[in-house]
């Protein structure tokens, strides 16, 4: 690792209105250097890299680059200067191929533009083992081979600084191994390396410092070899934690709760997302769902809620045929299901009011005749704030302008409120960080102890290894295997969800695995 200090953030301070986001931060990272930045949500992480990026300018402190103090005015000003950030969302147009999508911005003749890119990436390729095809269009590649492009955009347009955020999030365990050798050979030529992750195993993995911030502040920066997740845990949230995950043991109901069979669907061009789908559901029980991005968990989740009818297939609440009957005629029923899908402000809540007006959509018996009982409404709002830890001014606060973490928890917690027999969870716990996700996993389980059939479709295997009482695996739509996940490794469940079928006597029920294979007509 080289010594001398490449990018140095001195006590740098932002605010935005009445909010502190970060206040006298310190920061540092070397050429040949990985850095991890740590910290809670709303510790100032974002704001910090976006200054570093160019996209916010900061309210006090300096900006080094090689020992200059550096001014950013725009993004491109960064860039210039050789900083690149990898988002969280990719920022790739899908219809474009690699090569359109590395070289958007160049003003150049068409052929010979193309023939000099093609060049150029196959250089930026050779030298950090990427690989990509140039020609491919981004809809048609995997997640890992988009983080690639991201990655091989930055570097095209010159950076040696790379700032990721949550790299990790959406990729399998063999495509996260792929991007760890690209960053070990990004360190090796001697690129400056930031990763913002709330993966501990990884930062312990790849990391050579962490810096951590709490409350916008940073209040340490340390030797990943001489600390540990749980010393790097108590660093963050200012005291100790407990960082294991239980799996509850609940004896779960004898029938199953819910029942889908053959369920098939067909997006608008045709193309099949949901390729007959077989599986159960039992009260007391987590189902875990792996697959990577785009392998039909959102349609799964939106079909069994109502939102989606599919071609085929049965979807079956304790006997009852839900199949066809919109969210509305499912109340009606007095079938009890909360789904908590996975685009929280466009399906979950509405952007533009505030918590207790967000509350209110699902309280339905805060009514005074034809009027809504506002004071009710404010005294449960008032309620999931403090239960689950929401930071905010009042409950009067406009949603969207709380972090991400705590607009999940503004749908996490007035959706449990409802006391539902079936609760449908979609990456519940992304973008929270260790404590609010500890939270989440303890108010699973607390559901899972009053009987709930909980549908968990999740990123981290690891938490998904550790919460699931079984674990089925997707691909493209169809179901890999349904695991036992104390009887397969991560690695076997990465396999699956790249279309590897799994092995039967892995589900701890061998027969019941044979009777889904021959339903799905396999050999």
């Amino acid at each position: 690792m080289a010594d001398a200090r490449y990018i140095e953030l001195r006590g740098i301070s932002k605010k935005f209105g009445a909010v502190v986001a970060n206040d006298g931060v310190c920061l540092d990272v070397a050429r040949g250097e990985i850095l991890a930045l740590l910290g809670e949500n709303g510790s100032g992480k974002s704001t910090l890299v976006n200054m570093l990026s160019g996209i916010y300018a900061p309210d006090s402190g300096s900006i080094y680059i090689d020992g200059r103090e550096t001014v950013f005015s725009s993004p491109a000003d960064a860039i210039r200067a050789g900083i690149g950030m990898v988002h969280q969302h990719f920022k790739l147009v899908p219809v474009m191929t690699a090569q359109e999508n590395v070289s958007v911005g160049e003003k150049a003749g068409l052929f010979v533009r193309f023939a000099r890119v093609r060049e150029k990436m196959y250089q930026i390729e050779k030298k950090y083992g990427l690989v990509i095809n140039p020609e491919k269009k981004v809809y048609n590649m995997s997640v890992g081979e988009k983080q690639t492009l991201e990655i091989l955009k930055v570097l095209y347009r010159g950076a040696n600084v790379l700032i990721l955020d949550e790299p990790t999030a959406v990729l399998t365990p063999q495509e996260t191994a792929q991007l760890f050798q690209i960053l070990g050979k990004m360190k090796e030529q001697g690129c400056a390396i930031i990763i913002i992750t709330h993966k501990l195993n990884e930062v312990m993995e790849i990391s050579d410092r962490v810096t951590v911030l709490r409350k916008g502040k940073s209040v340490g920066t340390v030797l990943t070899a001489g600390t540990t997740p749980r010393e790097l845990t108590e660093l963050m949230v200012g005291g100790p934690i407990n960082l294991e995950i239980q799996r509850e043991s609940v004896t779960r109901t004898a029938e199953p709760m819910l029942a889908v069979q053959g369920l098939t669907l067909a997006d608008d061009e045709g193309v099949t997302v949901l390729d007959g789908m077989d599986f159960d559901l039992y009260g007391g029980e987590i189902l875990g769902v792996a697959g990577i991005a785009g392998s039909g968990q959102k349609e799964l989740c939106e079909t069994i809620a109502g939102l989606i009818d599919p071609h085929r297939g049965s979807v079956r609440f304790l006997g009852e045929e839900l199949r066809g009957l919109s969210p509305r005629a499912i109340i009606k029923k007095g079938i009890s299901m909360s789904f908590i899908p996975e685009d929280r402000l466009g399906m979950g809540l509405v952007a533009g009011m505030d918590i207790t007006d967000n509350i209110l959509l699902k309280s339905y018996n805060h009514t005074k005749g034809f009027f809504v009982d506002r004071a009710e409404g404010r005294r449960d709002a008032e309620k999931i704030v403090s239960h689950y830890g929401i930071a905010t001014p009042s409950v009067h606060h406009v949603v969207k302008k709380l972090s991400g973490g705590n607009i999940q928890k503004v749908l996490l917690g007035r959706e449990i409120e409802q006391n539902p027999k079936l609760l449908i969870t979609a990456y519940p716990v992304r973008g929270l960080d260790i404590g609010a996700s500890t939270t989440i996993y303890d108010m699973l389980n607390a559901q899972k102890k009053r009987g709930v059939a909980i549908l968990f479709i999740g990123e981290d295997l690891d938490v998904l290894m550790a919460l699931s009482d079984r674990i089925m695996v997707i691909h493209a739509g169809a179901v890999m295997g349904i695991v036992d996940p104390s009887r397969v490794s991560k690695e076997d469940v990465g396999l699956m969800m790249l279309g590897s079928r799994g092995n039967p006597e892995a589900s701890g029920n061998p027969e019941a695995s044979e009777n889904r294979a021959v339903r799905r007509g396999r050999p």
